[in-house]
Order: C-alpha cells, then structure tokens, then sequence
C-alpha cells in the first residue's frame, strides 16, 4: 500500500519537509518559507500534518543508519595511572557497555607494545571495529546516572 497515495504533493516534497524538520529543529513557518523560496506553496499545518503522520515510521525505517558506530563494539578501552605496592603503574581495562570490566593488564610502561600486549590476551577484544577518544574519567561519569 502507497502510503502517499492521494496527496497533493509528491512523495519526494513531503519526505524533504518532514526530515528537515525532524533533522534540523527549526518551526513550522520557517519550513514554510523554504519550501516557497524553492517554489512549493504548503501551508504549515500541511507540514505539521505531514510529521505527524510520517515522521514515526520515517524514525522506524531509518534507525538503524542513523545508529552510533560504537554500538557496533559492546566494550571500550580504557587506560589510567593507578599506584600499586607503592609504584605507579599503567592499567588497562576493557569495560563494557554497563561500566564493568571485562578485562584487564598492568604494565610498567605506556607504549603501543603494552597495549596491543593486553588486545592479544583475548582473541575477543582483538576485534575492533571503532576507536573513539574518551576523557579518562569516562568511567566514573557513568556511575554518577
């Protein structure tokens, strides 16, 4: 079933105004106004109708593009300077999505060699599809929700 059957304007009208609207936050009017500037005439409350009706199942079918990339990786590293015995050494940590550690190394030096050293104790972790920077106290900023 077409779900644009009997609309006065064409498919493609509709779907730019309703993810204008829904892309880039701005009013009804000003919508409006740019779509007269590109030459279609539409009422506001045309356009409020439109999102009302389209808007959902445009969210629905467009999820899983608009999804994050790190969603892809359910764990991120997470590296700092901790004190043990009296010496200060460099932890490194796998946390999952929750916060909690899935994994862990300690090593005296910060280096690649350190930390590809903790990727290769589990072939799990080797795999990773997203590398994104993190302030160090990620972690912690978890907890406080």
């Amino acid at each position: 079933m077409n779900p644009f059957k009997g609309r006065h304007f064409q498919r493609d009208i509709i779907l730019w105004a309703v993810r204008w609207y829904c892309k880039y936050g701005i009013s009804y009017r000003e919508l409006q106004e740019m779509l007269a500037e590109r030459g279609v005439n539409v009422d506001h409350s045309t356009i409020y109708r439109w999102v009302q009706r389209y808007a959902p199942e445009m969210e629905k079918r467009l999820r899983w593009y608009w999804r994050n990339p790190s969603d892809l990786c359910p764990w991120h590293m997470d590296e700092t300077y901790v004190k043990v015995n009296g010496r200060w050494a460099y932890l490194y940590r796998a946390v999952d999505s929750r916060g909690r550690t899935v994994d862990f190394y300690l090593s005296s030096r910060r280096n690649s060699k350190a930390a590809y050293r903790f990727l290769g104790n589990d072939s799990n972790l080797l795999i990773v599809f997203y590398v994104q920077i993190m302030p160090d106290d990620f972690v912690m900023q978890l907890h406080r929700f």
